[in-house]
This record gives C-alpha cells, sequence and structure tokens, in this order.
C-alpha cells in the first residue's frame, strides 16, 4: 500500500469517526440531558416509591406479538426503538441556532428515555419554516424513511408538536407511528401522577391534546343507528342521518372533560383549607421552581429531611409537597416542591396543573433552581420565568440556586455568574452552599416588625411555646408571676398573644374574687 493510499484510508476513517461522534450522543443509550449516574443521598428515605415505579421493567426486543406471548412476562413492557427529528430556522446567528436545536433535541432524547424508549438517531433540517404537511422537506423525508428502515425503528418523534394533518402524512410516508414532543411529555406525565388530582390534571390535558387528533376510518366515519333502533345493521328504522362513530367519540370526550374539570374544580376548597389554615398562624411559604431533573427534590430533601421521591429522570415529582423548616434565627416557614417545567410545556398541561402552580404563586419567596451542569442555562431560567409569570408570580423575591454545583469547574460559575450575579451555588448532594440558601431565604422572608413586651403565666407554658415558633424571642425573664417575654410578632400573631394573656389574667382575676 502507497503513502497516497494510507492519507486516503486516514481521510475516510476520519469521516466515519466523525460521523460516529455525530449519532453517539443519542446511540449510548443515555441523553445527554440525563446524568450517567444516579447518586442517592441519605437525605432521600428509602425511596419506596421509585422502586414501584421501576418495577413497571421495559425490556428491549421483548415481542408482544401473539405468537411470541408465552415471552412477555408480568408487568414487562417492550421498549420503542425510536428517531427524533427537528426542524430550525437561522434567520439570525446560525451557530446559535444549530446549537439551540441540539441542545432542544438532547432534551427530547432525554424525554423520550423517560417514557421507556431506546433512541437510535436524531435527524434536524434547517428550513425557514416546517413543511405544511410533512414537517420535513420531501428529500429529507426520504431519508428519514431509509434511516427508520435501516435502523429498525418504529416509532418518530418530532421536537414540535404537530398539526394532525402533518402527523398523518408523515405516517404514511414513514411507513411507522409519529408523535410530537407534547405526546410525550403527557405520556410521562401519565406515567407519575400518583395522586387523584394529579390523574384528574393529566387526563384532562391529554383528552384536551386527543380531541382535534380524533381520526377514524372504516365504520368510525360510517353513520351509526339512530331513534328507536339501538344497534347497527337492525333493518327497518336504522336508515336515518344517525351520527358517526367519530362525532359520538367528540361528544364523550366533551362529556368526559366536562367532569374532570369538575372533579379538579372540587380538590380546591382541601387546598384552600390547608393554606388558610398556614396564612391564620402567618407561616411564610418558599416554593422551590425550576427546570425539570435541576434537582428541587434532592434541595428539598437536604433542606429538610422530607424523603421525597428522587429520581434521575424528566418530571419525576408531578404532585406538590409542603414540609416544614425554620430559620437560622428560629422563625418557622414551609417549603413546597412543584412541578418542574420544560421548553415548549404544552399549554394543556399549564392549564391543567394550573392549581399545583397555585403554590407558587402563592409563596412569599421562590427558591429558583437550575442545573448549572446543563448546557444552555440560560434557556432554563428563561423557560421557568416564562411559567412563573403565567401563574401571576412574577413579582415575588426570587433566589437563583445553581443546584449541582459539585459538576462545575471555576470557570464555568464565572460563566454562571455573569448570568446571575446574585445567585448561590449549592449542591444537594454534597451541602456546598446550604447554610447560604438558608441564611438568603431568612433574608427574604417577612420580618416580625411589632414590638412586644407580655407576662405570660407559668401555667400557659403554650403562649410561651407559640411566641418561639410565630415569633422572635429578644429576651427572656423569669418574675414571681410568670414568664416576661421581650418579642418582635406579625400584627396578627402580637394580637394572638396580648388577647390570650388578657384572657388568662381575666380567668385568674375571676378565680381569687
Amino acid at each position: 500500500m502507497t503513502e497516497e493510499d494510507d492519507r486516503m484510508l486516514d481521510r475516510v476513517l476520519g469521516r466515519e469517526d466523525a460521523h460516529a461522534e455525530k449519532i453517539s450522543v443519542f446511540g449510548r443509550g443515555r441523553a445527554t440531558a440525563l446524568h450517567a449516574t444516579s447518586e442517592e443521598s441519605e437525605l432521600d428515605g428509602e425511596q419506596f416509591d421509585r422502586e414501584e415505579r421501576a418495577a413497571l421493567r421495559r425490556v428491549a426486543g421483548l415481542s408482544t406479538e401473539l405468537e411470541d406471548v408465552t415471552e412477555v412476562e408480568y408487568r414487562q413492557l417492550r421498549l420503542e426503538n425510536v428517531v427524533l427529528i427537528g426542524v430550525y430556522s437561522s434567520s439570525g446567528n446560525a451557530a446559535r441556532a444549530l446549537e439551540d436545536a441540539e441542545n432542544s433535541l438532547r432534551e427530547l432524547a432525554a424525554l423520550a428515555e423517560t417514557a421507556g424508549a431506546v433512541v437510535l438517531d436524531g435527524l434536524l433540517q434547517r428550513r425557514p419554516h416546517p413543511d405544511a404537511s410533512t414537517y420535513l422537506g420531501r428529500g429529507k423525508v426520504e431519508e428519514l424513511r431509509s434511516i427508520v428502515a435501516h435502523l429498525g425503528a418504529d416509532t418518530v418523534i418530532a421536537d414540535t408538536e404537530l398539526s394532525p394533518s402533518q402527523r398523518r402524512e408523515l405516517e404514511d410516508r414513514v411507513k411507522v407511528k409519529v408523535i410530537d414532543r407534547t405526546a410525550v411529555i403527557l405520556d410521562i406525565f401519565s406515567q407519575h401522577a400518583k395522586s387523584r388530582e394529579g390523574k384528574a390534571q393529566v387526563e384532562l390535558a391529554q383528552l384536551e391534546y386527543l380531541l382535534p387528533r380524533l381520526r377514524g376510518w372504516g365504520e368510525s366515519m360510517s353513520r351509526q343507528a339512530g331513534g328507536q333502533v339501538g344497534g347497527a345493521g337492525a333493518g327497518m328504522g336504522s336508515r336515518g342521518p344517525g351520527e358517526t362513530k367519530i362525532e359520538l367519540d367528540r361528544r364523550r370526550i366533551h362529556t368526559r372533560m366536562a367532569k374532570l374539570r369538575r372533579q379538579i374544580k372540587a380538590f380546591a376548597p382541601a387546598r384552600e383549607a390547608k393554606r388558610a389554615n398556614r396564612d391564620r398562624f402567618e407561616v411564610p411559604s418558599v416554593a422551590i421552581a425550576g427546570y425539570t431533573n435541576a434537582g428541587k427534590s434532592s434541595l428539598l430533601n437536604r433542606l429538610t429531611r422530607a424523603g421525597v421521591l428522587v429520581e434521575n429522570a424528566l418530571f419525576a415529582t408531578l404532585d406538590p409537597t409542603v414540609r416544614r423548616s425554620q430559620t437560622p434565627d428560629g422563625r418557622q416557614f414551609t417549603l413546597a416542591d412543584t412541578v418542574g417545567f420544560v421548553r415548549h410545556l404544552p399549554h394543556q398541561l399549564v392549564e391543567a396543573f394550573r392549581s399545583t402552580l397555585e403554590e407558587v404563586g402563592g409563596s412569599d419567596v421562590i427558591v429558583h433552581v437550575v442545573d448549572a451542569s446543563h448546557p444552555d442555562p440560560a434557556a432554563q431560567l428563561a423557560t421557568v420565568r416564562d411559567v412563573i409569570g403565567d401563574v401571576g408570580a412574577r413579582d415575588l423575591p426570587e433566589i437563583v440556586a445553581f443546584n449541582k454545583a459539585d459538576l462545575v469547574d471555576e470557570n464555568d460559575r464565572i460563566l454562571l455568574r455573569g448570568l446571575e450575579p446574585g445567585a448561590v451555588f449549592v449542591s444537594a448532594r454534597t451541602g456546598e452552599g446550604i447554610d447560604e440558601l438558608r441564611e438568603r431565604i431568612a433574608e427574604l422572608l417577612p420580618y416580625p416588625d411589632v414590638e412586644l413586651d407580655i407576662l405570660v403565666p407559668y401555667d400557659r407554658g403554650d403562649l410561651v411555646s407559640l411566641a418561639h415558633q410565630r415569633a422572635r424571642v429578644v429576651d427572656t425573664s423569669y418574675e414571681e408571676a410568670g414568664t416576661r417575654l421581650s418579642l418582635l410578632a406579625t400584627a396578627r400573631v402580637a394580637e394572638q398573644l396580648r388577647s390570650a394573656v388578657a384572657a388568662s389574667d381575666a380567668a385568674e382575676a375571676a378565680e381569687t374574687d
């Protein structure tokens, strides 16, 4: 072999290596939006919920065809092999547009893996706007078809929401199932919902998504028997115009959606009662909001030892969790863990989970958790702030906490500091910055401003306890008649203490008379 042949071979191998690097983002079996390892902390508790969730195992290559039914084991599902597609426009900065599109596709890969799929490859096309009929251009559709046939994929996932006609036309061309980003997110939510309210919210969002996408063929488009005839093919009396099955399905979906809205509305009094109880005692509230998989639940466990579910997956937490904590100076407050956000969050979910997001809107302080190791933290910040604005909480005090600080170096910290100068760097795994975060929360919480000096009888230890829990006790002294407290409290707590002490003094005076 000559020297020229060697150089040619090196060029060919170099191109192959470069191609392998391009598709390795999805070919490794793990999406880059998910960390390769998931380390547990003793603060996370026993995590029984995660074991239960993992019991629905997915097995690669397990067929569900009738002839192979003996191979199907209980609670096992076949892993879907998927190919991702996306369209981006480079009207401005082409390099920036390509980077954003790749980050979005990586996030879609993480969503697909969380839903239970293996991502085989990803395909991006630069276009001014998606094709009105097939989403991708004609040539790219043919390339996608060959990739799907070559890799043996059975599902194609689009990075944006597809119209019903785009989905139908693309399925006809590619010959496999086609879904979009919204369908994947809804599927994850349906898997992870546990509470009655969460399940009702997810079902409502799914029906809102399904309603304009109903399709039918054959009997679905034929007229059903009407009038006194109860079934099809009943001869005389069944030849009226009737109603198509697809129309019947739409009517049933509307009826079900109305029922779900009533159910979700019926859950509101219980939430309001809990919130009113906290308001009555003027317990400040802090909401932990942020991008999905940013480490909100891990941070809650680190701050309160709550032991809530922690999982290296997107949208692992759907139902809000409220736990009690206290500031370094002893003031009590509540911490609420909320559902994570994601770019292009379906509006159906925002509307359905509006009741859950009320915890963010009704809080005194928002701890905005950002994944410091994410390739595009600025997009995370913008996405979460858009959703916070939608629930009317844009004016609330905000603490930006860059979590997973143990995964970034000093240079990355400088860049993140330039993005948010007043942010706190924390690590729920190592405990770094947790004390600083507590101090920042204490600074922004409503501070007691009413000075009070009261003498509490020794038999009213409950009032002393209330003063320590709901106010800031400055000085304590013990006299013959009782315990003298000098404290700072809110107006409502101060009035409660005054009236309780006055009632106790009046009762004691009545007994002596």
